[in-house]
């Protein structure tokens, strides 16, 4: 057999193969994760009691009440809290490539679960949800330790826009499903996603390495590119978190806020939507997994686009870090915002709800240029810990988001009661960004590198 070798021009870059895999990743953990909110609507009997017309049969349906259905949603956010905080201590000790790996080859196993968990009772659904969040929650505490190692500085925002596959698996998952559902059963909505996983999980395990160091194939041109251009702010050595100066940095803290205020309006899109268009709109299965999938699929799209964006002014040094930053915050934050507001009060038609829902969502991709890059840019040698910290918290919208729901449609479940829910998602998105306008930095911090080194008071006056 007669091998032929590409053209150095034609070979794909090592780096760019990790970045796959990170949206890969990604994309496992949340097909995972969203499955369910679709999924439930064809498992659960109406709560309608002016209903006359019997429901679709794709399977057992189970009388779970709109509590219920929120504590069941909100499962999953209760166990990836919990591992989101230490994930990415596990990922800078022991390696972001295995412990990605075995937690979404658990995850899978037990998504292929739910459904003999669903003939036992509502609870042995919550702690299989748990459970794969918890397996979960390391994920993306373990890119980013990953995209530390591997992405050089005028790459970052194209890294972290490959972390938009968990945006691209909310994308498909949910029309997926509705097709699934419709023709197979409920049942079947869990058995592909976890045969799926297993499949991406086996494709992690050749592909990824945890540090160019330790990429078998990758080419000495490469690794000592990506090297040079990191230099002395990121290392592999095992270390404890600097949790003491996290406690009082400013920078850190609004971060947080900020992160927050993304995810509560990501969190609630996704435990929320299917359900508004299904039971408020009036959406089939199908029409409503399609739809709802639109705003995701906006984000993705301009994820992208502004994390190239924020590449290009990076490399033109048009402004510093901590200025672009915040100016990005705009559209990620103050923008979607607004448009929830417009919602809250001209919502009335089910296509006009759509459109603003996606418009609002895309806008919110910018969030790969403030947010889910900013603990690259304050702390490398310690991203995935601050990520994992700010992606725990982070997560509570999605345990508090069903909730709320819950709370203002218990009596009616119209275009009304949602009103409020949308000024809430409104203010969550607005004011971390007013937060961070004064107190956020994009300049690596001191505590970046505990040990005394000749280097360090340079690369914390460096202007990024």
């Amino acid at each position: 057999m007669v091998f032929i070798k590409l053209p150095e021009c034609f070979q794909i870059p090592k780096r760019f193969n990790i970045a796959v895999m990170l949206f890969m990743a990604c994309l496992m953990s949340y097909v995972m994760r969203v499955n369910l909110s679709i999924n439930i609507v064809a498992m659960v009997e109406s709560t309608d009691a002016n209903a006359t017309e019997p429901l679709p049969d794709y399977g057992p349906r189970y009388n779970w009440s709109q509590s219920d259905q929120g504590l069941l949603l909100g499962a999953y956010f209760y166990g990836y809290m919990i591992t989101s905080l230490p994930a990415g201590m596990l990922a800078e000790n022991f390696g972001g490539k295995p412990v990605a790996g075995f937690s979404c080859l658990v995850a899978g196993v037990l998504t292929m679960l739910t459904p003999v968990a669903a003939t036992w009772d509502k609870w042995a659904v919550f702690v299989l949800r748990f459970a794969i969040g918890f397996f979960t929650g390391v994920v993306y505490p373990c890119c980013h330790n990953l995209i530390s190692k591997w992405s050089p500085p005028d790459e970052k925002g194209k890294f972290v826009a490959s972390l938009m596959g968990g945006t691209f698996g909310t994308v498909i998952t949910w029309p997926i499903s509705g097709l699934i559902i419709e023709n197979m059963g409920w049942d079947w909505a869990f058995y592909i996603i976890g045969i799926f996983v297993l499949f991406v999980v086996a494709i992690w395990f050749m592909v990824v390495a945890d540090s160019p160091a330790k990429h078998k194939t990758i080419k000495p041109e490469e690794r000592e590119y990506i090297v040079k251009s990191l230099g002395e702010t990121v290392n592999d050595k095992k270390r404890w978190p600097p949790y003491k100066s996290l406690v009082v940095s400013m920078p850190f803290w609004s971060l947080m806020l900020l992160h927050y205020g993304s995810m509560w309006g990501l969190f609630f899109l996704l435990t929320a939507t299917p359900k508004f268009l299904s039971e408020v709109l009036g959406f089939n299965l199908s029409s409503a997994g399609f739809l709802s999938s639109l705003p995701h699929l906006a984000r993705l799209i301009c994820a992208f686009g502004f994390g190239s964006l924020a590449d290009l002014i990076r490399r033109k040094e048009w402004l510093s870090v901590t200025r672009m930053r915040k100016i990005f915050c705009l559209p990620s934050h103050v923008i979607p915002g607004i448009f929830l507001v417009l919602l809250a009060f001209f919502g009335k038609d089910p296509y006009v709800c759509v459109a603003i829902m996606t418009i609002s969502l895309g806008f919110n991709g910018a969030a790969t240029a403030s947010n889910l890059q900013n603990s690259q840019d304050l702390a490398p040698n310690y991203a995935g810990t601050l990520y994992g910290i700010i992606n725990c918290v982070g997560t509570t919208p999605g345990i508090f988001s069903p909730m709320i729901v819950a709370h203002f449609t218990k009596d009616n479940n119209t275009i009304d009661e949602w009103h409020y829910i949308f000024l809430i998602g409104a203010a969550a998105y607005v004011i971390p960004a007013l937060f961070y306008w004064i107190f956020g930095s994009g300049k690596i911090q001191k505590w970046n590198e505990l040990n005394n080194t000749s280097s360090r008071e340079e690369i914390v006056n460096t202007k990024l």
